[in-house]
C-alpha cells in the first residue's frame, strides 16, 4: 500500500489521541493513496484493542488447581474494575490463621448516628471512624456487603473521608447498585479529583449504566494523573472511545441522507476503472430526447466527464431517472451499472448490490458489474463471495485488464502482496496504457521491500507517463516514506501545477496539496504553511474528508484542541458509511475528551502540558 503520509506524533505526548490520529490518518488516506480502494476505510478498525503477550508459568511451577485459576481471574477482573480494597483502602494484611472453633468476639461500639455523633470529641471521631472502617473491610471481605455498607455509612458520619466513600462505593459495585456507585464514588471525587481508585470505580459505573462518554472522561483523568503507566485503565479509554464513536455513530447513521462524497473521492474511485467510450448511440453527438431513459443516460455520461462535484450529482440524478424511466431496451444492463455506481458511492450499498444482480441478469458478459460487486462484497465482509466474482468475470473474459487490477487491490487490501504484483503485472501485460497499474505495482513493491525495483518502476513511469499528475503525487508518497522531503515537495509541486493547468478548478485533485501540507510539516514543523495548504484544498473541494481531518491534526499538534475537534466533527458529517463515521467520530471523541479534562480538571491539563513533548491547549 502506498503509505500516506501521516504527523509524525512522536513530537507530542504518547497519548490516546496521538495514536487515534495517527491510525486514523492512515487509514482514511488509503481511499485516496490507492485508486478505487474504498473498501479500505471502512474495513479498518483495530486501532481500539491492544493487548500484550501473557507470559507463561515457569516450568518449576506447580500447576494451580481449576479453582485457585479461576479465583484469581476473579480477582484480577475486580482489581480491573478499580473494586477491590487494597493499598489505603484495606486493613493491614495479615497471615492466614488456621481455623479455631473459638468465636471471634464482636467490637463494642457506641450508638452512631446523626444525633449522637455531635457528642463525641474530634479525637473520640476519628478513632471510631477507622474502627468502623476497619470493620467495614472485614465484612466486604467476607463479602457481607450490606453490613460493610452501614459500617461505612457510620465512619463517614463521623469523619467524611473520599476513602470511606469510595469503599461503600465498591460495596455497592459488587451489589450491581450503579447509581449509588456513582453517587458515593463522586463524594469521593469531589473530596480527592485526583483520586485514581474512585475516578475508576466511577468510569466503571458509568459504563454499566451506559453513560460512556462520561465513563470516558474519568478513565482519560486517570490515565492523566498516573502518566499513563496503568495498562488496564489505557485500553479502557480505547475500549469506550470505540462504544462512544459507535453510539453516537448509529445514531448519524440513522438520520443520514445518502450523499456522493467529495469529488476528488469520486474521481478516484472512477478512474480505477478503465476509461472506455459511451456504448453506441449515446456518444455525445447523438441527439436524443432529454424527457426520455435514453437522453438522461447520455446526459449522465457527459456529466461524468466534467470531474466536478456538481456534475457527479447531476450524473446520479441522470442515471436513477433513466433507469426510473424504463424502456432501456439493450442499454438496461449498463444503466443499471451506471446507477449501481453512485448508489454505492453515496452509501447506499444494499440496493447497489441488487442494481448489479438485475445488471448481471440482463447481461452476463458485463465483467465491469462483477468487478464492482466483488469490491463491494469485500467492504460487507464476503471475502469468499468477492473471489467468486472474479472468477465469474474471468469466465465472462479472461482478457478483460480491469479484472486483473481490481483483484490485484483485494490480495494488497487482504495483505497478500505477492499476489498482488503478479495481477498487476497481467494487468499491465493486458494494456499498457493504464497509469494505476503501473503506480499500484511500483507500491506493492515497496511493501514487498523491493524499493530499488519500486523506484525503478515509478522513474519508468514517470518517462512514459510525464504529463499525468498523478504519478508524482505518488512518488512523492514514497519519497516521503523515506525522509527524502525536498524530492517530495518538488514531486507535489509539479504535480499540483499540472492540475491547475489541466483541469478545471472545480476539477482538481487536492491530493498533491494536502502531501505538500504534511511533508512540510514533519520536515520543518512549518504550521503556517501547512494549514494554508489545507485551507487552499478544501477551497477547491470543500467536501474532501481527507483534507478536512488533515487540518484537524495540525490543529491538535498545535493545542488548538476546540478547533480540532471542529474539523473532525465535519469529517465526520463528510463520512459515507457507518465504518467511516466510527472513525472520524473516534478522532473526536479523542478530542472532546481531551478538551473535557482540560476544562474540568485544570491541574490534569496543566500536567499533561508538562509531559515531553506536549502543546498547550488552546
Amino acid at each position: 500500500m502506498a503509505e500516506p503520509v501521516s504527523i509524525d506524533a512522536s513530537r507530542a505526548t504518547p497519548g490516546l489521541w496521538d495514536r487515534v490520529s495517527t491510525w486514523v490518518s492512515e487509514n482514511k488516506a488509503v481511499a485516496y493513496t490507492i485508486a478505487g480502494t474504498v473498501v479500505v476505510i471502512t474495513s479498518a478498525g483495530a486501532i481500539y484493542y491492544f493487548s500484550g503477550s501473557k507470559t507463561p508459568p515457569a516450568p518449576s511451577e506447580k500447576r494451580k488447581s481449576k479453582k485457585e485459576r479461576r479465583k484469581e481471574k476473579k480477582a484480577a477482573e475486580d482489581a480491573k474494575a478499580g473494586i477491590s480494597l487494597k493499598d489505603e483502602e484495606a486493613a493491614p494484611a495479615t497471615p492466614a490463621a488456621p481455623k479455631t472453633a473459638t468465636v471471634e468476639p464482636e467490637v463494642e461500639l457506641p450508638e452512631i448516628n446523626e444525633t449522637t455523633v455531635e457528642t463525641f470529641s474530634q479525637e473520640e471521631r476519628e478513632s471510631l471512624a477507622q474502627k468502623l472502617k476497619t470493620l467495614g473491610n472485614k465484612a466486604y471481605g467476607s463479602k457481607d456487603y450490606n453490613k460493610a455498607i452501614d459500617l461505612y455509612g457510620k465512619a463517614i458520619l463521623l469523619k467524611p473521608d473520599p476513602v470511606f466513600y469510595s469503599n461503600r462505593a465498591a460495596c455497592h459495585n459488587a451489589l450491581s447498585d450503579w447509581d449509588k456507585v456513582v453517587e458515593d464514588t463522586s463524594a469521593a471525587i469531589a473530596m480527592n479529583p485526583e483520586y485514581i481508585k474512585a475516578l475508576n470505580r466511577r468510569a466503571h459505573a458509568y459504563e454499566h449504566l451506559g453513560l460512556f462518554s462520561e465513563a470516558l472522561l474519568d478513565y482519560t483523568a486517570s490515565c492523566i494523573i498516573d502518566g499513563f503507566k496503568t495498562d488496564s485503565s489505557a485500553q479502557s479509554v480505547e475500549r469506550l472511545l470505540k462504544k462512544v464513536a459507535e453510539k453516537k455513530g448509529k445514531a448519524i447513521l440513522a438520520e443520514k441522507k445518502n450523499r456522493l462524497p467529495s469529488a476528488t473521492f469520486v474521481t478516484n474511485y472512477l478512474q480505477s476503472f478503465r476509461s472506455r467510450p459511451p456504448p453506441e448511440g449515446l456518444e455525445p453527438g447523438v441527439e436524443l430526447d432529454e424527457n426520455t431513459s435514453k437522453g438522461q443516460l447520455q446526459l449522465g455520461l457527459i456529466a461524468v466527464t466534467k470531474k466536478t462535484g456538481e456534475a457527479y450529482a447531476e450524473a446520479s440524478a441522470a442515471f436513477k431517472k433513466a433507469v426510473e424511466l424504463g424502456d432501456l431496451g439493450e442499454y438496461e444492463a449498463f444503466a443499471l451499472n451506471q446507477r449501481a455506481t453512485f448508489l454505492y458511492l453515496e452509501g447506499d450499498t444494499p440496493a447497489a448490490l441488487e442494481d448489479l444482480n438485475k445488471a448481471i441478469e440482463l447481461q452476463p458478459s458485463l465483467t465491469q458489474a462483477y468487478i464492482k460487486r466483488a469490491s463491494m462484497q469485500l467492504e460487507t465482509g464476503n471475502k469468499e463471495l468477492a473471489s467468486e466474482d472474479f472468477d465469474k468475470a474471468t469466465a465472462q473474459n479472461k482478457d478483460d485488464p480491469d479484472i486483473y487490477y481490481h483483484r490485484a487491490q483485494l490480495h494488497f487490501i487482504l495483505g497478500e502482496y505477492a499476489d498482488a504484483a503478479k495481477d498487476y503485472q497481467k494487468s499491465i501485460d493486458l494494456d499498457r496504457d493504464f497509469i494505476y497499474s503501473h503506480i499500484q505495482l511500483g507500491v506493492t513493491q515497496y511493501k514487498l521491500g523491493s524499493i530499488a525495483s519500486s523506484m525503478a518502476t515509478f522513474r519508468r513511469t514517470i518517462k512514459n507517463f510525464d504529463k499525468v499528475p498523478d504519478v508524482y503525487n505518488y512518488y512523492g508518497e514514497l519519497l516521503i516514506d523515506q525522509q527524502k522531503y525536498e524530492d517530495a515537495i518538488e514531486r507535489f509541486e509539479t504535480a499540483i501545477e499540472m492540475e491547475r493547468q489541466t483541469k478545471p478548478t472545480g476539477a482538481i485533485n487536492v491530493l498533491p496539496l494536502i502531501n505538500k501540507a504534511l511533508a512540510l510539516f514533519q520536515w520543518k514543523q512549518d504550521f503556517a504553511a501547512a494549514e494554508d495548504l489545507c485551507e487552499k484544498a478544501l477551497i477547491l473541494d470543500p467536501e474532501c474528508d481527507i483534507a478536512v481531518a488533515t487540518m484537524a491534526q495540525l490543529l491538535l499538534q498545535q493545542g488548538k484542541v476546540t478547533r480540532a475537534l471542529e474539523y473532525f466533527e465535519r469529517a465526520a458529517e463528510l463520512s459515507r458509511t457507518e465504518g467511516e463515521i466510527v472513525n472520524a467520530l473516534s478522532y473526536a471523541e479523542a478530542t472532546r475528551t481531551q478538551l473535557e479534562v482540560s476544562q474540568k480538571y485544570p491541574q490534569l491539563a496543566a500536567r499533561l502540558q508538562s509531559m515531553e513533548g506536549a502543546v498547550p491547549l488552546r
